[in-house]
């Protein structure tokens, strides 16, 4: 085995780690999700980022932008707007300055939605983050994870 085998293994082993953490703690907030509101975690993060939009320049965010950040490609995520439109919780428009842009915004019901599931989101990922930390090879993600300001 060459050093660059080895490298390229322990890079493998740190993807893998994170992929494992990544899929514990979806799968945690997903049943969490499910059992309290009846959303999917893409369900809740979509009504999340949409729910930071505003009016007035780039207050709104293009679909490409929100697929984007909730990590779907552009199609999967129009027929999640679409699911969640279809649910009452989203309301879809004609962009006024743009007739070709449609925008996308949390109604009142799913914003009240959105803030009965935050804490229970917030509580599953806590325990899914704990429960990880026990984990010897997961840890140093934990704590990494924890560390991260992206407020500032």
């Amino acid at each position: 085995m060459t050093a660059t085998d080895t490298a390229l293994t322990g890079l493998a082993q740190g993807w893998c780690a994170l992929s494992l953490l990544h899929g514990r703690i979806e799968g945690h907030i997903e049943r969490a999700l499910q059992a309290g509101h009846g959303l999917s975690v893409r369900e809740y993060s979509l009504l999340d980022v949409l729910s930071r939009q505003h009016d007035g320049e780039g207050g709104h965010l293009q679909m490409k932008q929100v697929a984007d950040a909730v990590v779907l490609s552009q199609s999967a995520t129009t027929r999640l707007v679409t699911r969640l439109e279809d649910r009452g919780l989203l309301t879809r428009y004609l962009c006024p300055t743009d007739r070709r842009g449609i925008y996308t915004n949390v109604s009142e019901e799913g914003l009240r939605l959105l803030e009965q599931a935050r804490p229970t989101n917030d509580r599953a990922l806590r325990e899914a983050l704990d429960e990880a930390a026990k984990n010897p090879e997961l840890a140093p993600l934990v704590r990494t994870v924890e560390s991260l300001d992206t407020t500032a």
